[in-house]
C-alpha cells in the first residue's frame, strides 16, 4: 500500500511532470506580468506565478521524502512557450487579449496534465493535495479565460 513516503514509481513520475509544468507556469506568469501594461492583470499573473512556485515546492518535498531527486527546472516546451509569449507581447505591444490568450493556452496544458495525473494516481495518499492544487489551477484558468473573453 502506498504511503506519502513510499509512493509508486508511476506516482513519482507524475509528480515530477507536475513539478516541471508548475515551474514552467510560474515562469510564464512572471514573464506575462512583465509584458502586460494593465496592473490588475499583471498583479493577478504574479499571484498565479507565486501559487505555482508553492505547488512545485510542495511536490518537490514529497518527491524528496521518497528518496528521489525532485525536478528543479521546467521543460524545453515551457521555455518555447515563454519565448512565444514574449514575442507576441513585444510584437503586439503588450496587447492584453493576445497575452491573455497565450496565458489561457498555458493554463489549458497544466489543467490537462493535472487531470491525467489525478486519474493515474487515483487512491494515492496525495490525492487531497493534488485535488487542492487542481482546483486552484482550474480557477486561475477560468479567471484568465474570462478576462480574455472580456477583451475580445
Amino acid at each position: 500500500m502506498e504511503t506519502i513516503t513510499t509512493l509508486k514509481d508511476e506516482t513519482i513520475a507524475g509528480l515530477q511532470d507536475l513539478i516541471e509544468i508548475n515551474i514552467d507556469s510560474g515562469k510564464g506568469f512572471k514573464q506575462a506580468a512583465e509584458n502586460i501594461e494593465n496592473t490588475d492583470i499583471a498583479n493577478y499573473f504574479r499571484r498565479c506565478g507565486e501559487r505555482r512556485s508553492t505547488f512545485a515546492g510542495e511536490l518537490q518535498r514529497v518527491v524528496g521524502a521518497n528518496g528521489e531527486k525532485p525536478e528543479t527546472s521546467g521543460t524545453v516546451k515551457g521555455a518555447v512557450h515563454r519565448w512565444w509569449l514574449g514575442v507576441r507581447g513585444t510584437v503586439q505591444s503588450g496587447d492584453e487579449h493576445a497575452i491573455l490568450a497565450e496565458a489561457e493556452r498555458g493554463e489549458d496544458a497544466i489543467k490537462h496534465r493535472y487531470e491525467e495525473v489525478l486519474k493515474e494516481t487515483a487512491g494515492s495518499p496525495l490525492n487531497e493535495t493534488l485535488h487542492r492544487q487542481y482546483a486552484s489551477v482550474k480557477h486561475d484558468h477560468d479567471t484568465i479565460r474570462d478576462m480574455r473573453d472580456a477583451r475580445a
